[in-house]
């Protein structure tokens, strides 16, 4: 099978506008994750990984504020910068766009609510805004969306892995974002899922999660020449139909996905330097974890979350991770959990709390979301 190479990536959040940004910031043990005090988004102050204002302005010569919403500035900032590192065609019948985003322009709804204007139906169309994305930049192919829970990133991954082995495109940009507004936060507190403190991925005095908000960006290719460091290995799909907001209790299904990541990539669980895990902080989800990491045989490799440094960034979350993830790998570490003190789950995980090295040359990417979709996915350095 063909193999399908990064060839470039970017990631703009709280922590900065760039992968290189980031990395140092995680590196640095620093979290975009801070008390949040606004009436426009909740009555009593909240923690969240929000953007700074003005963030965005230096990139204003690149488009019209007022033609684009924060979602697809996001986007359109953050593939700006991951274009620049490559030279693929954009304007080429065989260049695809994958956008990946659990809400996209959802904030409209409430903007209408408080105008009191007609409800922009199309604006808050998802495949309306991967077009006005793909028409900025020339990209002449139809976009796809992905819009599948809290797995959207990585699924957006695994699709554009497949549209080039199945010899539809030759190189695709893959793009995710998500916003965070009052409606998200309120759905989120609405199932008593938001912590009261910044969150503690699998920690026994974890109680919910952090939300957040950002956009990633990598460019795929089936040409070897344009490889940067990184080869995609196997990646995998499943779901628990346990429950449409509660995960597996067993944890077998999300296992299933991983094992079959790791199979599919001819490697064994023993080559795995280090999962990096979904890793909530909610109370079930960290256990479903737990438990599915000794059904797929990696109890003794090394899990980290990026929770903590991020938020959960929704339909941005599998692409900022994996990205973060990568960048560790090349660089030789193993990131730690951020406020992670003493295990919280039942089953005992090598949970990462300190930075480590690591000469191994795999990881796996693991995400879970609402209505009990799970996915995994192989990244692997280039011999």
């Amino acid at each position: 099978m063909q193999k399908v190479f990064v060839v470039a990536d970017n990631i703009v959040s709280p922590l900065g506008n760039t992968t290189l940004q980031n990395f140092e910031q995680v590196l640095q043990g620093n979290s975009g994750i801070s008390l949040q005090e606004n009436a426009a988004y909740a009555a009593a102050p909240f923690y969240a990984a929000m953007m700074a204002p003005g963030q965005l302005a230096s990139y204003a010569d690149d488009y019209n504020g007022n033609d684009y919403t924060k979602f697809e500035q996001l986007l359109i900032t953050s593939v700006s910068a991951a274009i620049q590192q490559t030279t693929i065609p954009l304007q080429s019948a065989r260049t695809g766009l994958v956008v990946s985003t659990t809400k996209g322009n959802i904030e409209l709804l409430e903007q209408h609510d408080a105008a009191g204007t007609t409800l922009p139906l199309e604006e808050m169309q998802l495949g309306h805004s991967a077009r006005k994305v793909a028409g900025f930049f020339g990209i002449t192919t139809e976009p796809v969306v992905v819009s599948s829970a809290c797995i959207s990133g990585l699924v957006a991954i695994l699709t554009a892995k497949r549209l080039i082995t199945a010899g539809i495109y030759d190189q695709v940009i893959v793009t995710g974002a998500d916003v965070l507004t009052r409606f998200v936060l309120s759905g989120f507190q609405s199932f008593q899922a938001v912590s009261a403190a910044p969150c503690r991925p699998f920690d026994a005095d974890r109680n919910g999660v952090t939300l957040g908000e950002g956009a990633a960006t990598v460019i795929l290719s089936g040409n070897p020449a344009l490889a940067k460091d990184f080869v995609l290995g196997n990646g995998a799909v499943s779901n628990d139909a346990n429950h449409i907001s509660g995960p597996s209790r067993t944890g077998e299904e999300l296992a299933t996905a991983m094992k079959l990541a790791i199979s599919g990539s001819d490697i064994s669980p023993e080559d795995i330097g280090f999962v990096s895990a979904h890793g909530t902080a909610t109370l079930y989800n960290d256990e479903m974890e737990a438990k599915a990491l000794h059904h797929a045989g990696l109890a003794n490799v090394p899990v980290n979350s990026l929770k903590g440094y991020y938020g959960h960034t929704l339909g941005a979350a599998g692409l900022i991770e994996a990205i973060i993830s990568m960048k560790a790998l090349k660089e030789g570490v193993i990131l730690p959990t951020k406020n992670y003190e003493n295990s919280g789950v039942t089953m005992p995980v090598k949970i990462s709390n300190a930075i480590a090295p690591t000469q191994a040359r795999h990881l796996l990417k693991t995400v879970s979301g609402f209505g009990g979709c799970n996915a995994a996915m192989v990244f692997s350095l280039i011999s």
